[in-house]
C-alpha cells in the first residue's frame, strides 16, 4: 500500500477566483508559452493538465504504484485574498475534495484548507470539513501574508487542533520578504525550504510544539534545512537564554515528534533524516503535479533506500495510517 501525502490538486474554479479577487497572484504566459500564476510580477508555478485532471492523475497513479493521494491546496491555498472572502474559498475547494473523495473513495483523501484570517469561520469551517466532511486533515502555510504561525490571533485554532489530536500538513509559502528570490525562480526552489525552517524553528522556540504536543505536524520537503540544523538549534537552546524561556527541553526533542515528507528524493538526505527521527516518522510525498516534484521518484526514492522492507512499508503507508484522521 502507498499514500502520498503532498500532492496538490485544483479546481478551475479555484483558479477563476485568483483571476477575479484583487491580490499579488495573477496569471500570466512563460517565456516557452506555458501558463503560469506570478508573484508580486515573479514566477511562482506553472499550470499543469493533471493540476485539474483527475483521469490523468489516476493513470499517472497506476503507472508508479500509488494507490492513495491526500490532495492538498498548495501556496497561495486561500490565503491570497484577504479575511472576508477566505471563507467562501476554503469552503468551494473543501467542498470540490469532498466530492472528489466521494467519486473515488478507495484513491482519494484530502487535507482541508482553512480561512486563518478570520479566526471563528477558521474554527467552523476545521469542524465542518474534519466532522461533516470527513476530511483526513489540514494544509497551512509557513506564513499566512507574513503572519507567523504564532501570532497569538491563530492560538484558539491551534488549541483546537491540539484537542482534536490533528493531522496539518505545513507547506511552505515565499518568506515575507521575497525580493532576495525573484530571479532564477529562487521562490520556490530556496526560499520555500528557507521559510519552512523558519516557520518551525520559530514554533519550537516558542513552546507550540511543547504546549501543544498533540497535534500530528507534516512538514513538508523533508523538513527544509530542519534535518540539518536541528544540533544547532539544540546549540542555540544552550547557549542562549531566550531560547530557553519557552521549553525546558532540548529542540530536537520536539523536532524528532514531528513528520517529515520525503519530497527531496535525495538517496543521502532520506538515509540521514531516516537515522534522525526513524522511519515511522517520515512518509511520501510526491509534491505531483508540480515541476520540482516527481510522482516517480517518490516511489523509486524509497524503494533504493537500503533498509529493511518492513521500514519502507512504514514510509509508504504504514506512518499515514497512523497519523491521518477520519480514516
Amino acid at each position: 500500500m502507498k499514500f502520498d501525502l503532498h500532492t496538490h490538486f485544483y479546481t478551475e474554479a479555484f483558479f477563476q477566483t485568483i483571476r477575479d479577487l484583487p491580490s499579488e497572484f495573477s496569471f500570466g504566459s512563460s517565456s516557452t508559452g506555458q501558463t503560469i500564476i506570478t508573484y508580486r510580477g515573479a514566477r511562482f508555478f506553472g499550470v499543469t493538465p493533471a493540476m485539474t485532471d483527475v483521469s490523468k492523475r489516476l493513470e499517472d497513479m497506476d503507472r508508479v504504484g500509488i494507490d492513495v493521494e491526500v490532495v492538498s491546496l498548495s501556496t497561495p491555498n486561500v490565503f491570497f485574498t484577504d479575511a472576508e472572502h477566505q471563507p467562501a474559498v476554503a469552503r468551494m475547494i473543501n467542498d470540490s475534495y469532498a466530492e472528489l473523495i466521494a467519486q473515488h473513495p478507495t484513491r482519494f483523501k484530502g487535507f482541508a484548507s482553512i480561512p486563518m484570517d478570520a479566526p471563528d469561520a477558521a474554527l467552523r469551517e476545521l469542524h465542518r470539513a474534519i466532522d461533516e466532511l470527513k476530511l483526513n486533515g489540514v494544509i497551512l502555510l509557513s506564513n499566512i501574508g507574513g503572519r507567523a504561525l504564532t501570532s497569538p490571533v491563530y492560538r484558539p485554532f491551534f488549541e483546537e487542533a491540539n484537542r482534536m489530536k490533528l493531522c496539518i500538513f505545513l507547506h511552505p509559502m515565499i518568506p515575507t520578504n521575497s525580493d532576495a528570490f525573484r530571479e532564477y525562480v529562487l521562490g520556490p526552489i530556496v526560499g520555500f525550504p528557507f521559510d519552512t525552517t523558519l516557520a518551525v524553528a520559530r514554533m519550537c522556540y516558542d513552546g507550540m510544539f511543547a504546549e501543544l504536543p498533540d497535534i500530528r505536524w507534516i512538514i513538508g520537503h523533508l523538513g527544509g534545512a530542519v534535518p540539518y540544523l536541528m544540533e544547532r538549534m539544540d546549540n542555540g537552546f544552550r547557549d542562549f537564554a531566550d531560547c530557553r524561556a519557552k521549553i525546558d527541553q532540548l529542540p530536537s526533542v520536539y523536532l524528532k515528534r514531528l513528520y517529515y515528507d520525503t519530497v527531496s528524493f535525495s538517496p543521502h538526505t532520506l538515509k540521514m533524516v531516516r537515522e534522525m527521527v526513524g522511519a515511522d516518522h517520515m512518509v511520501m510525498g510526491s509534491d505531483y503535479p508540480h515541476l520540482l516534484g516527481s510522482i516517480d521518484r517518490a516511489v523509486s526514492s524509497i524503494e533504493a533506500l537500503e533498509i529493511p522492507e518492513a521500514e519502507k512499508q512504514q514510509i509508504f503507508s504504514g506512518t499515514a495510517l497512523n497519523i491521518l484522521n477520519n480514516l
